[in-house]
């Protein structure tokens, strides 16, 4: 390691000590890894709308959507303040794509569906443990544990959903700005390329939400800037962020064009109603805060104590203890507060928003070690990453446990019955609407019929509802789904004949 003259270098021997031993960090990388991969089990679409995203690829596969895709909802009358009556897909279709191919190669929709998440979160900790390891091997080891052994990973890592792949863009994109601030070097082809990629695939998969989260801290380094002469720019140049943004515009402009509902869907409702309250579900402006110290736990907690020890050491104001900060821990202090402000200022508020700050925190947290001269810097590393592990591995098993327990996965078992029934006797049967989107696809048809369609006499049906709750009908099959959101449904094989 290259000691700069003038700055000061924590002692290196525990530092060493964490290189040569290779133990604890494979310990850690399984046990990310394990958790990573089970603890959504049993899986289902149920919840997080799950449904919408996968309904996308399947989209494509069976109808050749490739650009713009709906809901399961299509056609249906619904809440006019969340859909038009095309209901629309508002996620860009890049995740999608990749599921598309999945499915092709693999022809499983839970292989299709849950890898893109499951690769990115992988992704993300091994770029967050190789920039980490700037700051020596032990910090990188606790900024590798304190992703992967916290409630939000664990719990994104598998679902069909966009938060995963976005963090891996976000975080792609911001570690490459660091990485010109630490090295201090200056901006090449090939660092502009790169930026590009990221911001365009982020722009893909989101839309321009990344602007939230790598836009303040580039901005706030470089106001920065005018005080402090001696910090290296981080400024790559407008072509990056046109050329990704004039991408995903074109995508939009077409969209506004070609297809019915999209503005109505898309920019009106999804984007711009996101800045308004009472269309999508608003929250008080300190949401974020409190879910981050409760989900991130115990690193969280880590962070905090680390800031209250460097301000008992320096013993100075804050005005004073901030100026003091080098280039790469004030760019992550922006990353970080950045991320945080500018999404507790928009209305419509959800926990797995806040998620791309995650990688941020991990990589702060692994700088204040270095910045910090810890004496029991090494137990207090094993001691926090045993917590955690405690805590993440007993949330997953519980969930696990309550799952099966409970039978979260009562749908998914309905649809195998019934399209093994189907096959078996050779039935053509339809889906009457229903509130659970992801029945669709776990009955893998193409869309909800209002009426019973002409010509077939085997329907799934909604047993909470009449006629069907009337107890005049015989069902082959039914299942009851419980939770917050109970329901029932029947597989009646043939309907009676005055329907």
């Amino acid at each position: 390691m290259r000691v700069r003259p003038g700055r000061f270098e924590p002692p290196l021997t525990c530092m060493v000590e964490a290189g040569k031993n290779t133990r604890l960090p494979l310990i850690v990388s399984f046990l990310t890894v394990s958790l990573f991969a089970v603890s959504n089990l049993p899986w289902t679409l149920d919840d997080y709308d799950q449904a919408k995203q996968a309904f996308v690829s399947y989209q494509m596969i069976g109808q050749q959507r490739w650009l713009y895709q709906t809901t399961p909802h299509e056609g249906m009358a619904g809440n006019r303040k969340r859909h038009s009556i095309h209901h629309i897909n508002s996620k860009p279709p890049a995740v999608a794509w990749i599921s598309a191919g999945l499915y092709e190669i693999g022809r499983s929709w839970d292989f299709a569906w849950r890898f893109p998440s499951f690769a990115a979160a992988v992704a993300l900790a091994f770029l967050i443990f190789r920039g980490a390891r700037a700051f020596g091997d032990l910090p990188a080891l606790i900024a590798l544990a304190a992703f992967g052994l916290n409630l939000l990973s664990v719990r994104l890592a598998t679902l069909v959903r966009t938060d995963m792949p976005l963090a891996l863009a976000t975080f792609a994109a911001g570690l490459l700005m660091f990485e010109k601030i630490r090295t201090r070097t200056l901006w090449n082809m090939h660092d502009r390329v790169a930026l590009f990629a990221a911001l365009t695939a982020a722009m893909f998969i989101k839309g321009p939400v990344v602007w939230a989260f790598v836009l303040p801290p580039l901005v706030l380094y470089q106001l920065r800037r005018r005080w402090r002469p001696d910090f290296p720019s981080a400024w790559s140049g407008w072509t990056p962020w046109i050329a990704s943004f004039a991408l995903f515009c074109l995508w939009v402009i077409t969209g506004i064009r070609f297809i019915d509902g999209f503005y109505e869907d898309v920019v009106l409702i999804e984007f711009a109603g996101r800045f308004h309250e009472g269309i999508h579900r608003s929250q008080p402006l300190l949401f974020y805060i409190p879910h981050l110290l409760q989900k991130f736990a115990p690193w969280s907690l880590l962070i905090i104590g680390l800031l209250v020890v460097a301000l008992r050491k320096t013993k100075a104001t804050t005005g004073k203890w901030l100026a003091g900060f080098s280039p790469e821990m004030f760019f992550l202090v922006a990353w970080v507060a950045g991320g945080i402000v500018v999404m507790s200022l928009i209305p419509s508020k959800r926990v797995d928003r806040i998620f791309p700050v995650v990688p941020a925190l991990c990589l702060l947290l692994a700088a204040q070690l270095k910045a910090i001269n810890i004496v029991r810097i090494r137990q207090l590393a094993v001691v926090t990453i045993i917590l955690a592990a405690i805590f993440t591995g007993a949330y997953s098993g519980m969930r696990m446990i309550d799952g099966y327990r409970n039978n979260r996965d009562a749908l998914v078992k309905f649809g195998r019955e019934v399209r093994q029934m189907a096959a078996a006797e050779h039935l053509r049967y339809e889906i009457l609407p229903a509130p659970d989107e992801g029945l669709l696809l776990y009955l893998q048809r193409p869309r909800f019929f209002n009426e019973p369609p002409v010509g077939f006499n085997v329907l799934v049906v909604p047993l909470d509802e009449e006629p069907w709750s009337s107890g005049g009908f015989s069902y082959r099959v039914t299942v009851e789904k419980k939770g917050d959101e109970p329901s029932s449904y029947g597989f009646v094989a043939p309907l009676p004949p005055h329907r």
